[in-house]
């Protein structure tokens, strides 16, 4: 099984999802006592949003390849973000690593043309639902991409900062953030919604959404579960 770097850190809960999924799937895959060789590089959630506030997205590149560096002197043969935001600057990245780069983004887009969806509401940082770099392969796929209003951006940027960064699980977020998925159903009748941040899934271990839901932590790691797992 192909040797597994991740880039961490954004944030540090949802991090730790990655690395139990990541080493509990590949066991179950095998078959046996087996778990994955796996390195993670941690860097700091707060420096990539300062870098994306700033749109220093030149040093934000620059500061993840030391991560991607640091990750292919360890071996690793595949990497990948465990953050959306950072992807804004992925197809940079890619261009500069020597090994691949498994893209969240992509993994949701072809798990949506699987599930046949055309209308889809966005959740994640105001980077990733304003920035076009998450918008545009869905769009490119013939699916329509939505977000909050102006208000619900600010809250969910706001509450991801200031709360699941920091792994703090705040019922009233969990309603409010609910209000704004039933509102974009109202609006715009999109048919599921795209948990575009790796830390949302921690307010709905409990609570169901009600429509079908994109987590890209769970979609991103069945597929680099399957990267890992090819040539073997």
């Amino acid at each position: 099984m192909k040797k597994l770097g991740l880039i961490g850190g954004t944030g540090p809960e949802s991090t730790l999802i990655y690395y139990k999924k990541i080493v509990y799937g590949a066991k179950e895959m095998s078959g046996k006592d087996f778990f994955p060789n796996i390195n993670i590089d941690s860097v700091n959630v707060f420096d990539i949003l300062n870098f994306c506030s700033q749109s220093d997205y030149n040093s934000l590149t620059e500061y993840l390849m030391k991560s991607i560096h640091n990750l292919i002197r360890a071996e690793c043969e595949i990497i990948a973000l465990t953050g959306n935001t950072p992807h804004i600057v992925f197809e940079k990245l890619c261009e500069r690593s020597a090994v691949p780069l498994i893209s969240m983004v992509d993994a949701t887009r072809d798990k949506a043309v699987e599930q046949n969806i055309k209308r889809a509401g966005l959740l994640g940082t105001a980077f990733t639902m304003v920035e076009d770099f998450f918008r545009k392969p869905f769009i490119e796929a013939g699916i329509d991409i939505f977000i909050p209003d102006e208000d619900g951006i600010r809250f969910l940027s706001e509450k991801i900062a200031s709360e699941l960064e920091v792994g703090i699980v705040n019922p009233a977020t969990q309603k409010k953030i609910l209000e704004i998925i039933n509102e974009m159903q109202r609006q715009h009748n999109i048919e599921a919604i795209i948990l575009g941040c790796t830390e949302l899934p921690l307010l709905f271990s409990d609570q169901p959404i009600p429509l079908p839901c994109l987590d890209t932590l769970s979609i991103h790691t069945e597929a680099l579960l399957s990267a890992m797992n090819t040539h073997c």
